[in-house]
């Protein structure tokens, strides 16, 4: 299988997922990652990481699956279903399939963070073995919506 390259979905600044506040994903339970602490001015568009089929689509996360049967799961923010869906536009639905790159949700970070929730994004590659991903980004360092972030072997 071909290594697969995952896309930052937000624009902003690469943190450990270990350092998420999240049991779920600092633990790494659901799989290996990172995570983005959107910029608020920039981190407003989320994108496909890879391009893939939407099997699950929330406006606070979804997960793409590839066409090798490996999926991304990208959470925007922490707690944020406690939302329902109010601050995030949805612009794909389950079962469409979308190239890397494209806008899937809009939201506000900084509303999610002004009503006291962490708008930090995990990314995370489900269910692999953590040796299978390696990080292309450095934590602290600023990255784009669509700038490579893992590499999934």
């Amino acid at each position: 299988m071909a290594a697969l390259t995952v896309l930052a979905p937000v624009a902003g600044t690469v943190v450990d997922v270990a350092d998420v506040d999240d049991p779920v994903f600092s633990a790494g339970l659901v799989g290996p990652g990172l995570a983005v602490e959107p910029d608020g001015a920039r981190g407003t568009d989320a994108v496909a990481p890879i391009t893939g089929t939407i099997v699950k689509l929330h406006p606070h996360a979804f997960v793409i699956q590839h066409d090798d049967g490996r999926a991304v799961l990208v959470h925007l923010g922490i707690d944020t279903v406690k939302l329902g869906g109010e601050g995030f536009t949805t612009h794909a639905g389950e079962g469409d399939v979308v190239e890397r790159g494209t806008v899937l949700v809009s939201w506000d970070p900084a509303a999610v963070r002004a009503g006291g929730r962490s708008a930090v994004c995990p990314v995370v590659a489900l269910e692999a073995k953590p040796e299978a991903v390696d990080a292309l980004a450095e934590v602290g360092t600023t990255i784009a919506h669509g700038e490579p972030l893992l590499t999934w072997a």
